[in-house]
Protein backbone atom coordinates (compact mmCIF):
# COMPACT_ATOMS: atom_id res chain seq x y z
CA UNK A 1 0.00 0.00 0.00
CA UNK A 2 1.22 3.49 -0.85
CA UNK A 3 1.19 6.17 1.84
CA UNK A 4 0.27 9.72 0.87
CA UNK A 5 0.11 12.52 3.42
CA UNK A 6 -2.93 14.78 3.39
CA UNK A 7 -1.55 18.25 4.08
CA UNK A 8 -0.22 21.40 2.44
CA UNK A 9 2.19 22.12 5.31
CA UNK A 10 5.65 21.88 3.75
CA UNK A 11 7.49 21.32 7.05
CA UNK A 12 5.35 18.24 7.78
CA UNK A 13 5.95 16.93 4.26
CA UNK A 14 9.72 17.41 4.48
CA UNK A 15 9.86 15.59 7.82
CA UNK A 16 7.86 12.63 6.54
CA UNK A 17 9.74 12.49 3.23
CA UNK A 18 12.98 12.04 5.18
CA UNK A 19 11.63 8.82 6.71
CA UNK A 20 11.32 7.17 3.30
CA UNK A 21 7.71 6.23 4.09
CA UNK A 22 6.04 8.85 1.93
CA UNK A 23 4.86 7.99 -1.60
CA UNK A 24 2.86 11.11 -2.42
CA UNK A 25 0.82 14.06 -1.16
CA UNK A 26 -2.80 15.16 -1.42
CA UNK A 27 -4.01 18.71 -0.98
CA UNK A 28 -7.42 20.36 -1.30
CA UNK A 29 -8.76 23.93 -1.26
CA UNK A 30 -9.26 23.84 2.52
CA UNK A 31 -5.65 22.78 3.14
CA UNK A 32 -4.33 25.40 0.72
CA UNK A 33 -6.42 28.07 2.45
CA UNK A 34 -5.02 26.96 5.80
CA UNK A 35 -1.48 27.41 4.47
CA UNK A 36 -2.19 31.06 3.66
CA UNK A 37 -0.11 30.80 0.48
CA UNK A 38 -0.67 30.81 -3.28
CA UNK A 39 -1.59 27.36 -4.59
CA UNK A 40 0.96 27.31 -7.41
CA UNK A 41 3.78 28.14 -4.99
CA UNK A 42 2.69 25.49 -2.49
CA UNK A 43 2.34 22.73 -5.09
CA UNK A 44 5.67 23.61 -6.71
CA UNK A 45 7.45 23.43 -3.36
CA UNK A 46 5.84 20.11 -2.49
CA UNK A 47 6.82 18.68 -5.88
CA UNK A 48 10.42 19.65 -5.18
CA UNK A 49 10.33 17.50 -2.04
CA UNK A 50 8.21 14.55 -3.19
CA UNK A 51 8.75 12.67 -6.44
CA UNK A 52 5.46 10.75 -6.23
CA UNK A 53 2.00 12.05 -7.16
CA UNK A 54 0.99 15.40 -5.67
CA UNK A 55 -2.73 16.15 -5.92
CA UNK A 56 -3.70 19.74 -6.69
CA UNK A 57 -7.41 20.47 -6.87
CA UNK A 58 -9.26 22.74 -9.27
CA UNK A 59 -11.62 25.27 -7.70
CA UNK A 60 -13.94 25.53 -10.69
CA UNK A 61 -17.20 23.62 -11.04
CA UNK A 62 -17.77 24.15 -14.79
CA UNK A 63 -15.92 22.08 -17.39
CA UNK A 64 -14.32 24.90 -19.37
CA UNK A 65 -12.89 26.64 -16.33
CA UNK A 66 -11.80 23.30 -14.85
CA UNK A 67 -9.74 22.67 -17.96
CA UNK A 68 -8.11 26.11 -17.76
CA UNK A 69 -7.21 25.59 -14.10
CA UNK A 70 -6.02 22.05 -14.80
CA UNK A 71 -3.65 23.40 -17.45
CA UNK A 72 -2.10 25.78 -14.92
CA UNK A 73 -1.76 23.10 -12.27
CA UNK A 74 -0.43 20.35 -14.54
CA UNK A 75 2.31 22.66 -15.82
CA UNK A 76 3.79 23.04 -12.31
CA UNK A 77 5.52 19.64 -12.36
CA UNK A 78 5.22 16.25 -14.10
CA UNK A 79 4.10 14.54 -10.89
CA UNK A 80 1.05 16.77 -10.34
CA UNK A 81 -2.23 14.85 -10.27
CA UNK A 82 -5.07 17.22 -11.07
CA UNK A 83 -7.90 16.74 -8.62
CA UNK A 84 -11.49 17.16 -9.84
CA UNK A 85 -14.83 16.64 -8.08
CA UNK A 86 -17.07 13.70 -8.84
CA UNK A 87 -19.64 15.66 -10.83
CA UNK A 88 -20.68 15.40 -14.50
CA UNK A 89 -18.34 18.27 -15.38
CA UNK A 90 -15.60 16.79 -13.24
CA UNK A 91 -15.87 13.43 -14.98
CA UNK A 92 -15.85 15.12 -18.36
CA UNK A 93 -12.69 16.99 -17.35
CA UNK A 94 -11.20 13.72 -16.07
CA UNK A 95 -11.77 12.08 -19.44
CA UNK A 96 -10.28 15.00 -21.38
CA UNK A 97 -7.24 15.28 -19.12
CA UNK A 98 -6.54 11.55 -19.00
CA UNK A 99 -6.66 11.48 -22.81
CA UNK A 100 -3.83 14.05 -22.72
CA UNK A 101 -1.78 11.91 -20.35
CA UNK A 102 -2.50 13.99 -17.24
CA UNK A 103 -2.92 12.11 -13.94
CA UNK A 104 -6.36 12.78 -12.47
CA UNK A 105 -7.58 12.21 -8.92
CA UNK A 106 -11.38 12.17 -8.78
CA UNK A 107 -12.40 13.27 -5.31
CA UNK A 108 -15.47 13.38 -3.07
CA UNK A 109 -16.55 9.83 -3.87
CA UNK A 110 -19.28 8.44 -1.63
CA UNK A 111 -20.66 5.48 -3.59
CA UNK A 112 -19.42 2.50 -5.57
CA UNK A 113 -21.43 3.67 -8.57
CA UNK A 114 -19.51 6.95 -8.53
CA UNK A 115 -16.23 5.04 -8.33
CA UNK A 116 -17.17 2.99 -11.38
CA UNK A 117 -17.92 6.17 -13.33
CA UNK A 118 -14.52 7.63 -12.39
CA UNK A 119 -12.77 4.50 -13.63
CA UNK A 120 -14.69 4.69 -16.90
CA UNK A 121 -13.60 8.32 -17.25
CA UNK A 122 -9.95 7.33 -16.96
CA UNK A 123 -9.13 8.47 -13.43
CA UNK A 124 -5.67 7.57 -12.14
CA UNK A 125 -7.06 7.71 -8.59
CA UNK A 126 -10.51 7.58 -6.99
CA UNK A 127 -10.80 9.14 -3.54
CA UNK A 128 -13.61 7.65 -1.42
CA UNK A 129 -14.08 9.54 1.87
CA UNK A 130 -14.51 6.99 4.65
CA UNK A 131 -14.53 9.32 7.66
CA UNK A 132 -17.26 11.54 6.30
CA UNK A 133 -19.48 8.52 5.73
CA UNK A 134 -18.86 7.42 9.31
CA UNK A 135 -19.91 10.91 10.42
CA UNK A 136 -23.41 10.43 9.01
CA UNK A 137 -23.90 6.97 10.47
CA UNK A 138 -22.73 4.88 7.51
CA UNK A 139 -19.77 2.51 7.48
CA UNK A 140 -17.14 4.09 5.30
CA UNK A 141 -15.11 0.91 5.08
CA UNK A 142 -18.02 -0.89 3.40
CA UNK A 143 -17.52 1.51 0.50
CA UNK A 144 -13.85 0.54 0.20
CA UNK A 145 -14.80 -3.13 0.19
CA UNK A 146 -17.35 -2.55 -2.60
CA UNK A 147 -14.99 -0.49 -4.78
CA UNK A 148 -12.06 -2.89 -4.47
CA UNK A 149 -14.31 -5.84 -5.25
CA UNK A 150 -15.74 -4.16 -8.36
CA UNK A 151 -12.37 -2.97 -9.64
CA UNK A 152 -10.83 -6.41 -9.09
CA UNK A 153 -13.53 -7.91 -11.30
CA UNK A 154 -12.23 -5.94 -14.29
CA UNK A 155 -8.48 -6.22 -15.00
CA UNK A 156 -8.76 -3.40 -17.57
CA UNK A 157 -9.47 -0.91 -14.77
CA UNK A 158 -6.24 0.87 -13.85
CA UNK A 159 -7.75 3.36 -11.40
CA UNK A 160 -6.13 3.15 -7.95
CA UNK A 161 -8.30 3.24 -4.84
CA UNK A 162 -7.02 6.15 -2.73
CA UNK A 163 -8.70 5.98 0.66
CA UNK A 164 -9.32 9.49 1.98
CA UNK A 165 -10.82 11.10 5.08
CA UNK A 166 -8.91 8.64 7.26
CA UNK A 167 -9.52 9.45 10.92
CA UNK A 168 -7.58 6.73 12.75
CA UNK A 169 -5.18 3.79 12.28
CA UNK A 170 -8.09 1.34 12.14
CA UNK A 171 -9.30 2.95 8.91
CA UNK A 172 -5.86 2.43 7.43
CA UNK A 173 -5.47 -1.21 8.50
CA UNK A 174 -8.96 -2.15 7.32
CA UNK A 175 -8.32 -0.48 3.94
CA UNK A 176 -5.02 -2.35 3.59
CA UNK A 177 -6.73 -5.66 4.38
CA UNK A 178 -9.23 -4.94 1.61
CA UNK A 179 -6.46 -4.31 -0.89
CA UNK A 180 -6.82 -0.55 -1.36
CA UNK A 181 -3.90 0.84 -3.36
CA UNK A 182 -3.27 4.07 -1.48
CA UNK A 183 -4.14 5.73 1.82
CA UNK A 184 -3.88 9.48 2.24
CA UNK A 185 -3.34 10.14 5.90
CA UNK A 186 -3.22 13.29 8.04
CA UNK A 187 0.16 13.80 9.73
CA UNK A 188 -1.35 13.31 13.19
CA UNK A 189 -2.68 9.87 12.24
CA UNK A 190 0.66 8.87 10.69
CA UNK A 191 2.30 9.63 14.04
CA UNK A 192 -0.26 7.39 15.74
CA UNK A 193 0.93 4.47 13.60
CA UNK A 194 4.28 4.44 15.37
CA UNK A 195 2.84 4.34 18.86
CA UNK A 196 2.43 1.19 20.93
CA UNK A 197 2.82 0.91 24.72
CA UNK A 198 4.65 -2.42 24.49
CA UNK A 199 7.23 -0.89 22.16
CA UNK A 200 7.81 1.90 24.70
CA UNK A 201 7.93 -0.56 27.59
CA UNK A 202 10.32 -2.91 25.81
CA UNK A 203 12.67 -0.11 24.80
CA UNK A 204 12.76 1.26 28.34
CA UNK A 205 13.71 -2.20 29.66
CA UNK A 206 16.46 -2.66 27.07
CA UNK A 207 17.93 0.76 27.84
CA UNK A 208 17.85 0.12 31.59
CA UNK A 209 19.66 -3.19 31.17
CA UNK A 210 22.21 -1.63 28.83
CA UNK A 211 22.96 1.16 31.28
CA UNK A 212 23.89 -1.48 33.88
CA UNK A 213 26.68 -2.78 31.64
CA UNK A 214 28.46 0.58 31.60
CA UNK A 215 29.28 0.08 27.93
CA UNK A 216 29.16 2.47 24.97
CA UNK A 217 29.05 1.45 21.32
CA UNK A 218 30.38 4.62 19.71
Amino acid sequence: MKFFVDTAEISEIRELAETGLLDGVTTNPSLIAKSGRKITEVIAEICDVVSGPVSAEVAATEYGQMMKEAEVLSRIAPNVAVKVPLTPDGLRACHSLSQKGVMVNVTLCFSAAQALLAAKAGAAFISPFVGRLDDIGQNGMDLIADITQIYNNYPAIRTEVLVASIRNPIHLIEAAKMGADVATIPPAVIRQLYAHPLTDKGLAAFLADWAKTGQTIA
